[in-house]
Parts: structure tokens; C-alpha cells; sequence
């Protein structure tokens, strides 16, 4: 059997790499520095941490009692701290639903299990999402009612806002927030964290076509009203009342052409020139507190 040739120029390999120096070549272009939080840079945004069998962890004390409460919540795990479970005392107590047991732990143990960054306050519960729901749920809320508002979101990405938007309807009684499937994210532990008890109270409707649901709404009785900042009309001056589905575009692009056209009119909220537009969810905040006001 003939010997391996070894190539003339080159030395034969090291047995050990770290003995001789010689570092590990790689072909890839060096990862760009990931930002940091700090006075000139906005926080990043949390990220989900995998749970298993399509379960989540929700953290929190409002969205984690609120979920406790929400019979429609199918909820596996609950995990505490001593001081979180002293300072909520009989709230907690009243909240668990029967066949679940507050498990108290150390701190770390919820640490462990959530995403870092994770604002958990010392509570956390493992449970399934919440059945998606449908515009007949609408109706079905709005009953005989003549007045009523719900937030289409066109194409809102961050879970934080679109929790926050959730809150606002929370606050100002609107019917539900509607949602494209494909463009809005997952209603998880940071939209829960966000929403602080709003998603489950709120319905969060995904919907396969938003132009398609706007129509779906103006059958039900609602105007389309559409926020844009170029709008010739303000919100206050168009004096909107009766049934209004208040549609929002996400920040930057705004309503996307078709959710434009389909929207029955279009109206702005009226700022300083120090600003250039609001941010999403306090937009949805000052018009649904417009639309909430008495007339008159």
C-alpha cells in the first residue's frame, strides 16, 4: 500500500491547534456589534422564550392575574416568589382557578424559564394562547348598540405596540382590535406584558384580508376611518360618531394603498412641527380617547 503524499509546500497538520497558535479560519464577514440600550438608542425589543407544546410563559402581575381570571385561559404552570405572593395576598388566592397550584420559587427559577430582559415581577404562568377569534364576535358584542369603535391595524409589527393598543381599547371601550394574519406578531408574553390584562379581555381578531375585513365591517354598520398624517381634515374637526372602525397604519409607511381606498375618509391628529409623526399606539390612545369623549 503506497504512503499518503504530502504536499511540498505545506506542513503537516498540528495535532493540537492551540499548542501551535494558529487560529480558526473562517470565511464569513465578522458579525456586526449588536446596539446597546443608552440615552441615544432605544431599548430592544424582548424576545419570545420557547415554551413547549405551543404553551407560552406570561409574566407580570397584571397580565399573569388577568389571565388567571380569564376562563377561557387553559393554564398549566404558576410560579411565584415569596414576596410576590405576600404583596398580592388574597388578590392571588382569588384569581388561581381550581386545579391549579401556585408553585413559590426563587427568583431564579423564573428567570430561568423566561427570556432575559424578562420585567416579571416575581410571577410567571405557563399556559396555551387563546382561541383565535372571528369579525362575527363583533357583532355578537356590539348587540343593538348604535355607537362603538373598533382599531384595525394595518400591518403592526411590535408586539409591544400593538399590547399598548390593546390597553388603550381596554381603556376606552372599544369592541376589539382587528389584525392581518400574516403582518402582526404572535399574541405572546411581551404583547400580554404590554397589554397589561387587555388581551384577555379584548379580542384580537386576525383576519386573512384587511380590505376584505373593512368591508365586512362597513356591512355591520361601521365607517372606515383612516389615520394619516396628511389627511385635510383633523379627527376633532370631522365629528365622527355612530359605528367607527378606526384603522391605523404601521409607523413610517403609514395605511398601505388598498387599506387607503377602501377607508371611507381620512383624517389626522393634528401635532407640533417638533415632531414628525406619533408613535402607533399612542396615536390609537389620542383617537380613541376623541372618539370616547362626549359631543356637545
Amino acid at each position: 500500500m503506497m504512503p499518503k503524499r504530502k504536499h511540498p509546500d505545506r506542513p503537516n497538520k498540528p495535532t493540537h491547534r492551540k499548542e501551535f497558535g494558529h487560529p480558526k479560519q473562517s470565511h464569513r464577514p465578522p458579525r456586526p456589534e449588536r446596539p446597546r440600550a443608552g440615552p441615544d438608542r432605544a431599548a430592544l425589543p424582548q424576545r419570545e422564550k420557547a415554551a413547549p407544546g405551543g404553551t407560552a410563559w406570561l409574566y407580570g402581575t397584571h397580565a399573569v392575574l388577568a389571565a388567571l381570571g380569564n376562563p377561557q385561559r387553559r393554564c398549566l404552570r404558576l410560579l411565584v416568589t415569596p414576596n410576590t405572593a405576600e404583596n398580592l395576598g388574597s388578590r392571588l388566592n382569588r384569581a388561581i382557578p381550581g386545579g391549579l397550584q401556585a408553585e413559590t420559587v426563587d427568583r431564579t427559577e423564573i428567570d430561568r424559564v423566561l427570556a432575559p430582559g424578562a420585567v416579571h415581577q416575581g410571577i410567571a404562568l405557563l399556559a396555551y394562547p387563546l382561541a383565535d377569534e372571528d369579525l362575527g364576535l363583533i357583532q355578537d358584542r356590539l348587540g343593538e348598540a348604535k355607537t362603538g369603535v373598533v382599531v384595525v391595524l394595518d400591518q403592526a409589527t411590535d408586539p409591544q405596540n400593538v399590547g399598548a393598543v390593546l390597553r388603550s381599547a381596554a381603556a376606552f371601550g372599544a369592541l376589539g382590535v382587528v389584525v392581518p394574519d400574516r403582518h402582526a406578531p404572535e399574541a405572546g408574553a411581551v404583547m400580554a406584558k404590554a397589554a397589561s390584562g387587555a388581551l384577555e379581555t379584548v379580542p384580537l381578531i386576525r383576519v386573512t384580508n384587511l380590505a376584505r375585513a373593512l368591508d365586512d365591517l362597513k356591512k355591520m354598520g361601521f365607517w372606515c376611518v383612516g389615520l394619516d398624517g396628511t389627511a385635510a381634515e383633523s379627527l376633532a374637526e370631522a365629528d365622527l360618531s355612530g359605528l367607527i372602525a378606526l384603522v391605523v397604519g404601521a409607523e413610517g409607511t403609514g395605511l398601505r394603498r388598498l387599506s387607503r381606498e377602501t377607508c371611507d375618509r381620512l383624517v389626522r391628529i393634528p401635532i407640533s412641527g417638533a415632531m414628525e409623526s406619533l408613535n402607533l399606539s399612542n396615536a390609537c390612545a389620542v383617537a380613541l380617547y376623541e372618539l370616547a369623549r362626549p359631543k356637545g
